[in-house]
């Protein structure tokens, strides 16, 4: 989808404010790992900047989608704040600690790491972020990114409140995260990286967390934690990131850095604007991001032509070690073992990555490992396309990406009557895939099956108090039945999870 508006103030902050869900790392046969989150943030422009800014820049505001934004208490302080809170009435926990020991399911096997300090370096900048109140939880929020570290631990990051009045030393920063650690029923609040402003290209889209301590917040600055509650800005030296995501033996993190300049006469929209990418690694612990061996550096498509790029990680699959994709943007498939040695060429996909959209992420290429092949190697799955960026057409390859066959039966005639395609997930026990998509014309979007061998789309059940489900922007797997989405109903301020492989999905707000 084109980015249509970006040059609006408004929806440059939200943009850079907000957003995917890294499944826990190495914990079950397939886990994918990417978050698409460029709709939500479309939504978000329409509902949470309106009661602030709608009649200065006649921004429409749909019933459907209509937030009824109040101000946060004023003796709240929001996420991401440096102010020290005067009260939290009602809450007896502690904020970010960083103590709380996840319960592992049935089946888990990742273990919280601790400290890998040996390649740990001093934070490149002394800014630092360790308040807000107690367990508490900015009104309105809309969860854009996702995160978890086992079945019953995760974290979403997103907007809350009206820009200009959110409890924070920096009121027109309104980016909240929570967390969870009994699988979506409660949550608690967290800090924030504080950074962003409604003028400024600068901010935060995206959120991983490698364990209970150790995460990420990026896109296009990137911001690391330590214990889950104090953020300290990395230097990128001016690049933006436009992808991350952790995982692996290594404890990991691994993120693409890209070379963006804004259109000139333009000071936003930086990340949605790079012409090459450099894939870089990181231990947890240290600030120091080092080039993956045998990616070429600077990956391009020539001159100043801008593109866009993507990596998928995932976990063991059969007797297949843990493994990272990059999608280059002419279309380059790479891949390599997630212990920070190095990655080798795979081939060419069938497609390219599309211009990149707001958040820097590709329009019109999803990936995802399905599972093991006959011949013991990895099964992947291709989405490509969209509007107007051709056909859309599913492919899958036997080989690790080698090869590719077109499903002759699956394609833009069925993917048009469900929306379109926003991200693309898999259930390695089986190799069912699992699609998002936003509206059309002839449709609202959702979430929708294709079993193996199956020539349709097949919807699935989508259980909404509200009755007003509308469109998908993410949907993840963090084990062969448990799943998360984002979307759907941004009224809800919630996240929707599956227990059953995707075939049905709950809401579960934001709560505590």
């Amino acid at each position: 989808m084109p980015a249509d508006n970006e040059r609006d103030a408004l929806d440059r902050w939200l943009n850079q404010q907000v957003t995917p869900l890294p499944p826990p790392p190495g914990t079950f046969e397939l886990i994918t790992k990417r978050a698409r989150r460029r709709k939500i943030r479309k939504a978000v422009v329409t509902v949470a900047s309106a009661a602030a800014a709608a009649a200065a820049i006649g921004v429409a505001v749909p019933l459907s989608t209509s937030l009824h934004l109040t101000t946060p208490p004023t003796t709240a302080v929001a996420a991401g704040s440096n102010a020290t809170p005067s009260g939290s009435a009602g809450s007896n926990t502690t904020l970010g600690t960083g103590t709380a020991t996840p319960n592992k399911s049935a089946g888990s096997s990742a273990t919280p790491s601790r400290a890998a300090t040996s390649g740990s370096a001093s934070p490149s900048t002394p800014s630092s972020s360790s308040s807000g109140n107690p367990g508490y939880l900015p009104p309105n929020y809309v969860p854009s990114s996702v995160t978890w570290d086992s079945t019953t631990t995760g974290w979403v990051m997103g907007p809350a409140g009206t820009p200009g009045q959110c409890a924070n030393t920096n009121p027109n920063i309104c980016t909240s995260i929570a967390r969870t650690d009994d699988g979506g029923q409660t949550w608690q609040g967290l800090s924030a990286p504080p950074t962003g402003g409604p003028m400024s290209a600068t901010g935060v889209t995206g959120l991983r967390f490698l364990n209970a301590n150790y995460g990420w917040a990026f896109g296009p600055e990137l911001w690391a934690t330590a214990d889950g509650r104090h953020w300290h800005q990395v230097d990128t030296k001016g690049r933006a990131v436009t992808d991350l995501e952790t995982g692996g033996p290594g404890n990991r993190a691994y993120a693409l850095f890209g070379d963006c300049v804004p259109p000139a006469g333009t000071t936003g929209d930086t990340i949605a604007n790079c012409t090459s990418y450099t894939l870089e690694t990181t231990v947890a612990g240290s600030d120091q991001w080092t080039p993956v061996g045998g990616i070429p550096a600077s990956l391009a498509l020539g001159g100043s032509q801008k593109g866009s790029a993507l990596i998928e990680l995932a976990g063991a699959v059969g007797n297949n070690p843990p493994t990272g994709y990059l999608v280059a943007p002419d279309g380059t498939l790479y891949a390599g073992p997630l212990d920070g040695t190095a990655w080798h060429q795979i081939g060419k996909l069938p497609c390219a990555p599309g211009a990149a959209a707001n958040d820097g992420l590709p329009q019109g290429v999803m990936l995802a490992p399905d599972g093991m092949s006959a011949t013991g190697a990895t099964r992947l799955a291709l989405v490509c396309g969209g509007p107007g960026l051709g056909d859309t057409t599913v492919s899958l390859s036997q080989d690790s990406g080698k090869s590719w066959t077109k499903q002759a039966n699956v394609g833009t005639a069925g993917l048009s009557l469900i929306g379109v395609p926003e991200s693309l997930t898999a259930i390695g026990t089986d190799g069912t895939l699992i699609l998002a998509t936003t509206g059309t014309a002839s449709s609202p979007g959702g979430i929708y099956l294709l079993p193996p061998g199956a020539a349709q789309w097949q919807p699935a059940t989508l259980s909404d108090p509200s009755g007003k489900t509308s469109g998908f922007t993410y949907v993840g797997m963090t084990s062969p039945t448990q799943g998360v989405a984002l979307g759907g109903n941004p009224n809800l301020h919630a996240i929707w999870m599956t227990t059953d492989g995707g075939k049905t999905w709950q809401v579960r707000p934001i709560q505590k």
